[in-house]
This record gives structure tokens, C-alpha cells and sequence, in this order.
């Protein structure tokens, strides 16, 4: 028999407590981390509005067997489960999930923000740096570093920046 392990799976735009309500009536462990969704007007949004944490996932527990697998497809509003490569599914690390589970239970507030990598190509959205383009480099999980270089003068110049007034160019 497999060991349990936490699986993402993906939803149909807005299924996410649709699917968890399924999921749930098949018998599996879902967990949908959902917090205080930010207000955008005091006349539009309740106080006590929530959202999923991450729209258009959740994460199951099971030991998925191809059976299970199958049943758990079947459930209407699945994309898929996400998974390293095509034949392969790739467990979430129980520490992901604690981190997550922390997170929801501490009631702080929680914002949407990019994955920057090291090497990234940017454009600084916001504040005095507005429209410049360069590679962020990482100095800290806070902080990091645009690098513009001027090629035709082998040059590079770094400023500090905050991921948050980055964003990423395709």
C-alpha cells in the first residue's frame, strides 16, 4: 500500500470549493487554504470575505493508487494533478503544507506575488523606477538587486529594489 502524500491539483477557474466539496463526498482529504480577501471598496466587499489562498488549486492528501487516481479525476472541475513531467506525480512536501496550514491559522494578511528567480528578466512597475528594465538579482527573500547593463559599454549598474515593485517580462 502507498504511503499518504499531499498532491496540487489544478481547477477549473473558480471550482475550487466545488471540486473540495466533491473530493470530499468521494472520501479523500482535501485542504483548500483560503484567507481574508483583500478589499478593493468599502461598499463592494463584506468584511469577512475569503478566497482561495492560490486561485485555481487546492491540495488532496490520499495514497494514490490508479484507482483512486481515476476516481479522483472524475470529479468535476479538475484540470489535473499537477506532476513532474508527464507520467510522473510529484508529492507537495508535508512542509509546504505546514507552512500553508501556519500561515491560514494565523490570520495575517496575505497578498498575491510573483516567483522571482534569480536571472529574471524585470521591469520595475512601480515608485520613482518606473518602466526600467533589468535582471533581478537576489539578495534576501525581501530584497534584491537590478542589474541594467548598458552592452555597448560593458557596463552594469545595481540598484536596490523590493520583489514587490518588480515584474517579471515574458
Amino acid at each position: 500500500m502507498n504511503a499518504e502524500s499531499w498532491y496540487a491539483i489544478w481547477t477549473r477557474s473558480h471550482c475550487e470549493r466545488l471540486v473540495e466539496q466533491q473530493l470530499t463526498a468521494r472520501g479523500f482529504s482535501p485542504f483548500l487554504p483560503e484567507v481574508a480577501a483583500p478589499r478593493r471598496s468599502a461598499k463592494r466587499a463584506p468584511r469577512n470575505q475569503v478566497s482561495p489562498m492560490f486561485p485555481g488549486y487546492l491540495f488532496v492528501r490520499d495514497a494514490l493508487t490508479k484507482e483512486r487516481y481515476v476516481e479522483m479525476l472524475g470529479v468535476r472541475g479538475i484540470v489535473r494533478v499537477l506532476e513532474d513531467g508527464w507520467t510522473r506525480l510529484t508529492p507537495v512536501p508535508e512542509s509546504d503544507i505546514d507552512a500553508i496550514r501556519h500561515i491560514v491559522e494565523s490570520g495575517v494578511a496575505v497578498f498575491p506575488h510573483p516567483l522571482l528567480q534569480h536571472g529574471d528578466r524585470v521591469r520595475v512597475a512601480e515608485g520613482p523606477l518606473s518602466g526600467i528594465h533589468g535582471i533581478f538579482v537576489t539578495d534576501s527573500q525581501q530584497k534584491g538587486r537590478l542589474v541594467v547593463t548598458i552592452d555597448l559599454l560593458g557596463r552594469s549598474v545595481a540598484l536596490e529594489v523590493s520583489g514587490e515593485d518588480v515584474v517579471r517580462c515574458n
